[in-house]
């Protein structure tokens, strides 16, 4: 297969935004219901602070699902959350969680070569996360050198958890099939991650500073930004499944869209 051009990045977006006019209220209440699912895990003691980030790829199961039943015209509901615990390959996508609390380990603990341990104590709970510790270290810049070393790990897990469950693939070789496919294709990424800084970070600024010029008040920031963050994370979440088809192909799983439904 041909490489892709760099806008290809942009037609993810695009596709991403497409998939959630379809059936944005469903969209949205798929996501709460994972929210208040992290929430509630976030609870349980001592666990409650790794099974989020374990249950990751189980979870991220539930939008690429999702993507499924909207480009078939099928409702989607929020017992779509359980499709990766259902699925046969439920065993591979909590291994695939645990190598993701793992690599998060990796590259925070790595930031103690920059700062001496202050993010990842911050990170940890040691010390409180504030403006005055991040301006007595070099937290700012150990954080920038922990999403580098988190990079290449990122590049194995794109793929992963789908390539799991619908490639029926190992965990390894399901990593390694994601980095290369991510690494070869990694203009259109450039310019995929460049549009969502654009829509994730920029724009939520713009607006902040507008809603906040026009109404002075906080709670009316927050009132609006909420939402908006709401639906750019569903939108971004969506628009994971057009990187997948692009490179891979649509998923020929029918029987296991049906399983999922009932």
């Amino acid at each position: 297969m041909e490489k892709l051009p760099a806008k290809t990045g942009w037609v993810w977006v695009k596709s991403g935004f497409a998939l959630f006019r379809k059936q944005p209220a469903e969209l949205s209440t798929l996501f709460l219901a994972y929210m208040f699912l992290m929430l509630a895990l976030g609870i349980i003691p001592v666990l409650g602070q790794v099974l989020p980030l374990i249950l990751v790829p189980v979870f991220s199961m539930a939008f690429m699902q999702a993507c499924v039943q909207i480009e078939e015209g099928k409702r989607v509901f929020p017992n779509l959350l359980l499709t990766g615990f259902r699925s046969p390959a439920v065993k591979n996508l909590l291994l695939l969680g645990c190598l993701y609390l793992l690599a998060a380990i990796i590259a925070i603990g790595a930031s103690s070569l920059i700062d001496g341990g202050v993010f990842w104590q911050a990170m940890t709970g040691q010390i409180p996360l504030d403006a005055k510790t991040a301006q007595e270290s070099n937290m700012s810049l150990a954080m920038m050198f922990s999403a580098a070393i988190y990079v290449p790990f990122a590049m194995g897990f794109w793929y992963a958890a789908p390539l799991i469950v619908w490639q029926k693939m190992s965990v390894l070789k399901a990593i390694f099939f994601s980095f290369f496919a991510v690494q070869r294709e990694t203009k259109a990424f450039l310019v995929y991650g460049l549009t969502w800084a654009l829509f994730g970070v920029v724009l939520p600024a713009i607006v902040s500073v507008i809603v906040a010029l026009l109404a002075g008040n906080a709670s009316i920031t927050i009132m609006v930004l909420l939402p908006l963050s709401i639906l750019l994370t569903v939108v971004m979440y969506c628009s994971f499944y057009p990187t997948y088809t692009q490179i891979f192909g649509k998923p020929n799983i029918t029987n296991i869209t049906d399983k999922a439904v009932k």
